[in-house]
């Protein structure tokens, strides 16, 4: 087996070997995996956090040794970004590459850089939860996205929980199996996510409920909408967008 981590900013995971192949999603700076098919130019991965599947660039990686792997995978403490963009210096240069939300610092052996920036790490209250999210807003819907510059439904609450310290499967169905699920909006608190479904009763959208019966999500890009027992009220267009079908208690 071999391993690898993400000296990247950003790079696109693909759906297959091919760069006009739909992007299931994104690595960030930091972020470690499993090679699971090693290619002339193109490697299968798993990553490590949340076991998404797909093919990058054998350009935009760096390969690691076992050992390394299996160190950041066992260390219980994650630092990761908080600031929308901040910088690393690699060591030895003196090139400041930019590195976005959410990004892990501090675990490899291979990524030795300094940074200087504010940074995340342990499980935080349940509140914070609202702080992270709301740095997100105005962010543009991108299939597959999972930063400020782009970014879905599933990647944002993912992201926005992965910060504070609570992991989050990559999609929206996934997202709906775990926590405990309420009854009524009113158990709800800020934090909560709530789950929606198309006419099939497929889910394929998640949210953020905030206070006073608003949530925040990605339609268009990040935004706040009204939230009832119907669903979410476009405040902008007037209707209904989105068919509310569970609320679920992460933490």
């Amino acid at each position: 087996m071999l391993y690898g981590i993400c000296p990247q900013s950003i790079v696109a995971l693909r759906f297959t070997p091919d760069d006009g192949s739909e992007m299931v999603s994104q690595l960030l700076y930091g972020e470690h995996f499993k090679i699971l098919e090693a290619r002339k130019k193109w490697s299968r991965i798993r990553l490590a956090h949340d076991n998404c599947e797909g093919w990058v660039t054998n350009l935009q990686i760096l390969q690691i040794p076992e050992h390394e792997y299996l160190k950041i995978d066992k260390e219980g403490t994650i630092n990761y970004a908080t600031d929308i963009i901040s910088h690393v210096c690699s060591e030895g240069k003196s090139i400041l590459q930019p590195i976005v939300l959410g990004s892990v610092l501090g675990n490899s052996e291979s990524l030795k850089s300094d940074f200087e920036g504010e940074l995340a790490s342990g499980a935080r209250d349940k509140s914070c939860l609202i702080d992270t999210a709301l740095l997100y807003l105005k962010a543009p819907y991108l299939k597959g996205g999972k930063t400020p510059f782009g970014i879905d439904c599933s990647g944002f609450t993912q992201m926005v929980y992965r910060i504070n310290g609570h992991q989050l499967f990559r999609d929206a169905e996934q997202q709906s199996k775990q926590g405990d699920a309420l009854s009524f909006i009113e158990e709800s608190e800020p934090g909560d996510l709530a789950f929606f479904d198309n006419s099939e009763g497929i889910i394929d959208h998640v949210g953020i409920i905030l206070k006073d019966n608003y949530i925040i999500h990605v339609y268009g890009e990040v935004r706040i909408d009204r939230l009832d027992h119907t669903g979410i009220f476009n405040t902008d267009k007037k209707l209904y967008s989105h068919q509310l079908r569970v609320i679920k208690k992460i933490i």
